[in-house]
């Protein structure tokens, strides 16, 4: 299979790399995470002006109408800048209201997301974490007005900012998908602080929440299969972040070891460091083809598609660890200097002698020099 992109698809890499350069800078990253909303808007809007928010979405609607290859290659570079804010989160929204709902529902939201005046989030797990769709346990009682929905979600990613909340619950029929105001009565955000704060966690209780009665996504009872749906293109998509996350990393490791000289010579000379990049590089280019071979199976509803979505998270997930992990200890491994004993009375000073070689010390993961005076 030909991995390579079309021209219109290397623009879109090559104007998203360009934009994200400018404006999500680390600094400007940085900043974001004191913000009490963690994102930009004006960036948001710069977004939608780019057409990245539509990007998927129907050309009646104002989007463009592509697939998941090129949402993937979004996502990849928006993962290398780590970009804090609700593109993806907003973009699996838009995919279940294009997928179920009625052209009433497509009017009134893919309209306004697609334009950047709305953000949507999927608010998907409940208090016991599972995520089986057929599991959940957050009810949906009618009303004589609709529906009252009661009971909790947890790590709904940006729902403080959101205009909508997808809110899957079990009705009489079984697992329905509702759109929900967050600023509905009975509905309570609470902000949870998670170890990545480039992006933001809510806590979601819901006590008699009113839902009109077309508010439902689909007929009820009816949403488990897109709901698996959305879990599939959630996998591929989140993959695709750490694939650009993942290949940052790598970019950065091979700079620092170009220009970071131990011993009078660069690091990157050194096999050790040589062999611990090609592994990244290895991890890296393995991550890319599962990521976008899913990508591709999922805009083609090819026979494995499932199965592609599983690999591609189960892999990425694993495959990029060692790229972070050498990046984030590269200085502290490399950078480990002789350090001597202090000079006793009953042992003699230490001499250097000219033409001392250095021998690497067998035990695993951890290495040393000891100088070594040649007779």
């Amino acid at each position: 299979m030909d991995f390579s992109f079309s021209s219109d698809q290397q623009l879109l890499k090559n104007s998203a790399r360009a934009f994200l350069d400018e404006h999500c800078k680390p600094a400007t990253v940085r900043l974001l995470w004191d913000d009490p909303r963690g994102e930009s808007e004006s960036m948001w809007k710069e977004m939608a002006q780019l057409g990245w928010l539509g990007l998927s979405l129907p050309e009646a609607y104002g989007g463009s109408g592509l697939g998941m290859v090129e949402t993937a290659i979004l996502l990849e570079e928006l993962g290398r800048a780590a970009y804090p804010g609700p593109y993806f989160p907003t973009v699996l929204a838009a995919a279940a209201v294009e997928a179920a709902g009625t052209d009433a529902q497509k009017k009134r939201w893919l309209s306004a997301i697609a334009t950047g005046d709305a953000r949507a989030t999927l608010a998907f797990l409940d208090s016991d974490l599972d995520w089986d769709p057929a599991a959940v346990t957050t009810r949906a009682e009618k009303s004589s007005k609709g529906w009252t929905l009661s009971g909790t979600k947890r790590f709904v990613p940006w729902a403080h900012v959101a205009n909508v909340l997808l809110v899957p619950a079990r009705a009489p029929e079984g697992p329905s998908l509702f759109l929900v105001d967050p600023s509905a009565a009975g509905l309570k955000l609470s902000p949870v602080q998670g170890m990545d704060l480039a992006t933001r966690w809510v806590h979601v209780e819901l006590d008699k929440v009113p839902v009109a009665g077309d508010a439902v996504l689909g007929a009820p009872g009816q949403a488990a299969p897109l709901l698996s749906g959305l879990l599939r293109r959630g996998a591929v998509g989140a993959a695709a972040e750490m694939l650009g996350a993942a290949r940052r990393c790598l970019d950065m490791a091979v700079g620092y070891a170009k220009v970071r000289e131990q011993f009078g010579q660069p690091i990157g000379s050194f096999q050790a460091i040589r062999h611990k990049c090609s592994e990244m590089l290895l991890e890296v280019e393995n991550s890319y083809s599962a990521v976008y071979y899913a990508a591709w199976a999922l805009d083609a509803n090819a026979e494995d598609h499932e199965l592609a979505a599983s690999v591609a998270k189960a892999y990425v997930a694993v495959g990029v660890r060692p790229a972070h992990l050498l990046q984030a200890r590269q200085g502290a491994r490399v950078d480990v200097r002789r350090r001597r004993l202090p000079p006793r009375a009953d042992r003699p000073a230490r001499r250097e002698v000219a033409g001392a070689r250095t021998v690497q010390c067998p035990r695993p993961r951890r290495r040393s020099t000891v100088s070594r005076s040649s007779t």
